[in-house]
């Protein structure tokens, strides 16, 4: 049976590219983003992959397009939180923190993947090896925490605790839900100074994505590679 995924965020960046690497693998790839000539654009380049207009802050969008792709398919074997937004910067500290704009991240990258995972729950669990991927960054790491960003560090460890609190609800050995740090990545959100290209990113997203029945699940990790929380 045909592998299917579904990845949020995949107009640009890491979920573009991550889409292609799935359909090239074979799967069933259906694309989400929250603009529609965007990300109608993006999965005409892509083989074997469709396009959604979803905004992941807005719960009936969200469990609006469950319902579509739902009619198109028995199971989902794959699941990437991948959608993320950065709205603050370097120069937000304490002091200067806008609980509003902390909110509306949060509303995007934790509540957003929540969300997703909800809405998408009862097609993984008709598949036999269902995958959860919750795009994070060390950035969120409580090992890693350093100033500036407070919105987007506070909402990616959130997402991390997410991950652990799917793992211990749902308390089924045969999902895999884990949080990635793909690293800083050249992508419209990483900017063009960083470290680290699309392609290089890519394989540790891909590694938690396709774990075997053995693997690790609860786990936050870069390239294959336990981080500290």
């Amino acid at each position: 049976m045909q592998k299917t995924a579904v990845i949020t965020g995949a107009n640009r960046g890491l979920g573009f590219g991550t889409a292609q690497a799935l359909a090239a693998q074979g799967y069933q790839v259906f694309m989400l983003g929250r603009n529609p000539e965007q990300i109608a654009q993006a999965a005409r380049q892509v083989p074997n992959a469709q396009g959604f207009a979803v905004d992941v802050s807005n719960t009936a969008q969200v469990k609006t397009v469950a319902q579509q792709i739902s009619q198109q398919l028995t199971q989902l074997d794959v699941l990437i939180n991948n959608a993320g937004v950065i709205l603050d910067s370097a120069n937000h500290d304490l002091v200067h923190a806008d609980p509003d704009l902390v909110l509306k991240t949060f509303d995007i990258n934790t509540v957003g993947a929540l969300r997703m995972t909800q809405a998408f729950l009862p097609l993984l669990e008709k598949s036999s090896a269902p995958r959860i991927v919750n795009v994070s960054s060390g950035m969120g790491g409580l090992s890693e925490m350093g100033a500036g960003y407070p919105a987007y560090r506070l909402s990616k460890t959130a997402l991390n605790a997410l991950t652990t609190f799917t793992v211990a609800d749902l308390n089924n050995p045969k999902f895999k839900v884990n949080s990635i740090c793909p690293g800083w990545v050249r992508t419209d959100m990483g900017g063009s100074q960083a470290d680290r290209s699309i392609e290089e990113a890519i394989p540790g997203i891909l590694w938690a994505a396709q774990l075997p029945e053995d693997g690790p699940t609860g786990g936050f990790f870069r390239d294959g590679q336990g981080l500290d929380w």
